[in-house]
């Protein structure tokens, strides 16, 4: 059942928000911008209008909250456990900021409040397990419904599972939100295209408040099919023109006020976006991760301010937007309070009351979690959690190393456990689908996500979820030319010296590279091959067969490839395109827990996984 709240949309605040205002001309509009604000210098007239944004992004399904090391010692100890973030904590404070918002203190102008969503608001991992266990309505909508959200728009991750457990997900608001997605078309899938029916998807969305107008306009990312599984939904990547046309139109019925909140996975995507656009007052952007924050914003202990809040750019118009976000898995909300003036236009942000507002269950700021969110969300997911982290399915010899840095730009024990059982799973199910038993597997790094070592001993099903959490179904790709498989290798390699989620992990065959010869290009969204590669300079199977050898690909039939669906439908840009390719009903992560349980007999040798690897990836430059 949902929070207990009254009926329809909560009620708005209708008198004025004091000001310490800081203005565009000021902060951020240089001497050619001057003159399209020059009435910015003066604080917001007494029939102006003050907005409070208050937003968060890449939730995540970090329902429970986040560690942080207070004390500076390098070790948490139990008090310093989740003792930041969680959603309990995050209602309460979005509580406590929408009464501020609300608070009249100098008797200034005529005030409203909202509360956006920048998308990701779930990941598969352990805890959207718990959800995926339990059912719609799932924890997370549970939770952002207390929260009472006035509009989300709709990241990557939302279609890590595909689009009906995104539809599913919708479901859970029973209407009480709205998805704002303005240049993602629905039409192929029934699922979603069923909330554009019902008006629960919408392109732009317009608040009444306090006698005003707010539009808002959502963006995800055109990166989105590289990234997720859309499966039918189709992205539209003219960023700018959309937004542009909804906003022009948005000012024809008389809307002054337009949000841009946008998807874009790296806040400078935004900065980039914001040149080029026209009518739009104040940028949220998502998916990048920044923090934001000035000198005295208080911070989750560990986090380092990246940048200023807000960021600043002028638009088409020499008009200066600021550009705001903040960092995921509910550790902020973020705020800026905009002044306008009675024409609409924009003057300034209050400088006070600006900035990311940290979450916290500690310190002057704590604040208590609200019971309601407590006892129906976060409790049944823990007892859900614990229940996994008592469930062991090997014993490990050897620490698995799954750092992020390390997966993602060299061979690692981990990543190869990984691959191998991604193989194991495919041949256990090869007869039931009717596909060839794969000879070889791979596994994109961006896909191993426990970001640490675990240490030798016991390994649990949590851990599994912690490796594997995307639910990303294990799939073998039949008949994979041998030049096709060596410009597969290559996608892996090509971003090295850095580190980057298309490294690949494999299986079933060993390959060494030259990081000075050529990098493959490929355009990102179709897997097109654009520059062919040329670092992979030999490749051997198991047994013996060799593909590659001094960087000419030796005729032959064609490989077996055992991979997990997203990487065969293009994803982190694998050149897979027209290649068919068979799921075979089991997730990695059930892939990983079966084969640890059953493919190894429950012991992870270090003899067959040694630290460091055995050799199967080797730089020759």
């Amino acid at each position: 059942m949902p929070a207990p709240r009254p009926a329809g949309r909560r009620p708005r605040a209708l008198a004025a928000l004091a000001l310490g205002a800081v203005t565009l001309a000021a902060v951020a509009a240089p001497a050619a911008a001057t003159e399209t604000v020059a009435a910015a210098s003066a604080p917001a007239p007494r029939d102006g209008f003050t907005l409070t944004l208050l937003f968060t992004n890449d939730g995540e399904s970090a329902l429970l909250g986040v560690d942080a090391d207070i004390d500076g010692d390098g070790q948490i100890s139990p008090e310093e456990e989740r003792s930041f973030g969680g959603v309990a904590r995050a209602r309460t404070l979005v509580d406590q900021l929408r009464v501020e918002a609300a608070t009249d203190r100098t008797g200034s102008p005529r005030r409203a409040s909202l509360l956006l969503s920048g998308g990701d608001n779930f990941l598969p991992g352990p805890e959207f397990a718990a959800s995926i266990d339990k059912g719609a309505p799932y924890y997370d909508s549970l939770a952002m419904k207390a929260m009472d959200y006035d509009a989300s728009i709709i990241g990557n991750h939302e279609f890590d599972f595909g689009p009906e457990v995104l539809a599913d997900f919708i479901n859970g608001f029973d209407g009480t939100l709205d998805f704002v997605s303005s240049n993602l078309d629905f039409t192929a899938e029934p699922s979603l295209t069923a909330h554009t029916d019902d008006g629960t998807i919408v392109s732009t969305r317009v608040f009444r408040e306090a006698g005003e107008q707010i539009g808002i306009i959502g963006l995800t990312t055109p990166d989105l099919p590289a990234l997720s599984s859309p499966r039918g939904v189709r992205v539209l990547p003219e960023l700018a023109e959309i937004t542009n046309g909804l906003a022009e139109g948005l000012a024809e019925r008389g809307v002054t006020k337009v949000v841009l909140v946008s998807h874009l996975q790296d806040i400078d995507n935004e900065l980039a976006l914001v040149p080029e656009l026209s009518g739009v007052d104040v940028v949220v952007g998502a998916g990048g991760g920044e923090i934001l924050a000035n000198d005295g914003d208080p911070l989750v202990p560990g986090d380092v301010a990246e940048r200023e809040f807000p960021l600043v750019e002028k638009d088409r118009d020499g008009r200066v937007v600021p550009v705001v976000t903040t960092t995921g898995d509910y550790k902020y909300i973020g705020r800026i309070v905009l002044n306008f003036d009675r024409a609409g236009d924009l003057l300034g942000w209050d400088e006070e009351r600006t900035g990311p507002v940290r979450v916290a269950g500690v310190g002057e700021d704590a604040v208590e979690p609200d019971p309601w969110v407590r006892r129906h969300v976060e409790e049944p997911v823990l007892a859900y959690l614990e229940n996994m982290a008592e469930t062991v399915v090997a014993t490990s010899e050897v620490p698995l190393d799954g750092v992020r840095e390390n997966v993602r730009s060299r061979e690692t024990n981990l990543g190869n456990l990984l691959a191998d059982a991604v193989r194991w799973q495919a041949a256990e199910q090869a007869d039931e689908y009717d596909v060839p038993v794969p000879e070889v597997a791979i596994q994109n790094g961006g896909g191993i996500r426990n970001g640490t070592v675990i240490p030798a001993g016991p390994v649990s099903e949590l851990n599994t979820f912690e490796v594997s959490p995307f639910g990303n179904f294990v799939s073998v790709v039949p008949d994979v030319p041998r030049d096709r498989l060596r410009q597969l290798l290559e996608r892996g390699v090509a971003a090295l010296p850095g580190q980057a989620g298309q490294f690949m992990q494999v299986s079933g065959m060993r390959f060494t590279y030259d990081v000075e010869e050529t990098a493959q290009v490929v355009e990102v969204n179709t897997g097109e091959v654009l520059t062919p590669g040329e670092r992979v300079r030999d490749v051997v199977l198991d047994d013996g067969t060799v593909l590659v050898a001094d960087g000419e690909v030796v005729d032959g039939p064609a490989v077996s490839v055992a991979v997990n669906d997203f990487s065969a439908r293009g994803g982190d840009g694998y050149p897979f395109v027209g290649l068919d390719f068979t799921v075979v009903g089991r997730t990695d992560q059930q892939a990983l827990s079966g084969y640890l349980r059953e493919g190894l007999g429950g012991t992870v040798s270090s003899e067959r996984y040694p630290f460091g690897g055995e050799g199967r990836i080797v730089s020759v430059g």
